[in-house]
Parts: C-alpha cells; structure tokens; sequence
C-alpha cells in the first residue's frame, strides 16, 4: 500500500491558503530537506534509524525523516520538558540505549543492530518492551520504550506526508472545525478509501 491509497487525491498541502502565515512556514519546512544530523554520531544514527523503521512499520520509500526529526530535537534540546527520575535526561537516556542495543545485538548476533535483518532487530525490540518495569541496561525498560516511541511517534506524525496517510486535513486554525462528531466530516477532510 502506498502512501496516498487509502485517501485518493488527498494532499494536506493543499490547504495552506487556510493557515496563517506561522502555520504555513512551519508545516511545509517539514517538507523541505532534512536538518543535518548534529546530535547522534553515525553508528547511533544507524542504529536510531533502522530502529525507528522497525518501531514505525517504515518502508525504504518513506519521506519522514524521523531520525533527523529527532536528532534535531535533541540537538536544539527541545525535548518533553521532564522526564523519569530514573533515567537521565532525553538525549544522553538516547544514547545510552542505543549503544545498548548494539551491545545486545552484537552479543547475541554478532551484528550491530543495523546489520541485523528484521527478525532479529524485532526480537531484540521486544525483548526491551516485554521487560516491562524490569531492567534493561541499568535502565527501566517501559522507561526505554517510552522514549523510543514517544520520539519516534511525535516526529513521524508531525510531518505532512503522515497526515496524508491517516487523512489529518492539518491545523483548523483560523477556520475551525464546522462538523464536530462520529462520521462527521468537514469539506476539507477527505474520504476514506472504503467510505462512499
């Protein structure tokens, strides 16, 4: 399934003549070329990024640059503005699980992570989920995969090309919505592939 099937024709984008100026230069420098990676190293890159395809199902077509969307974040410490009491702040609690999973990986499969094929990085990704509250490198492992996911999840539907994917018509402001409820749908919304 491509990235525009299941909403037809529907192009977010389209709608920036609604937004107000602030809008429109943030959304579509989304769109733009990716910011540099200035805060992962090359092996953490390597390993965010095929760590972050395994987390969001991402095909090598994919437009979101999820890890420079993170990267970035990290770099400008734009960060949740809190985090566990047990574990360090965003960017160096990245880093050390990131070398934790290459640790793992090469352990186990005498890889780094990246090197691995699908199975094996989906194995040693669940393993950090199923631990629940248990350790995983000194670190809780719910506490690990909150940050993998809640990283990776804001960045990737931050990003226009995702709201195409889930038919998100993009920011209502200044215009608000006029149909507020179940199955009612704006004009700008756009049907789903298998509504009439």
């Amino acid at each position: 399934m491509g990235w525009h099937d299941r909403f037809p024709g529907f192009d977010v984008t389209d709608q920036w003549k609604h937004w107000d100026a602030a809008t429109v230069g943030t959304v579509l420098a989304r769109i733009g070329q990716p910011p540099p990676i200035r805060y992962f190293n090359p092996e953490e890159h390597a390993t965010a990024d095929a760590l972050c395809a395994r987390l969001l199902a991402l095909g090598p077509d994919c437009p979101v640059p999820v890890v420079a969307m993170i990267d970035s974040r990290l770099a400008e410490q734009e960060t949740d503005g809190w985090h566990y009491a047990d574990m360090p702040e965003d960017g160096p609690a990245w880093k050390l699980s990131l070398a934790a999973l290459k640790a793992e990986a090469v352990d186990r499969y005498q890889l780094p992570f990246y090197d691995l094929g699908g199975v094996e990085r989906d194995r040693l990704i669940q393993q950090v989920q199923d631990l629940g509250s248990k350790p995983w490198h000194e670190m809780p492992a719910k506490h690990v995969w909150s940050l993998w996911t809640r990283y990776a999840c804001t960045a990737f539907y931050s990003h226009p090309y995702a709201w195409n994917e889930i038919g998100f018509p993009g920011p209502a402001y200044p215009r608000g919505y006029k149909h507020l409820g179940v199955d009612a749908r704006d004009p700008r919304e756009a049907p789903d592939r298998g509504e009439s």
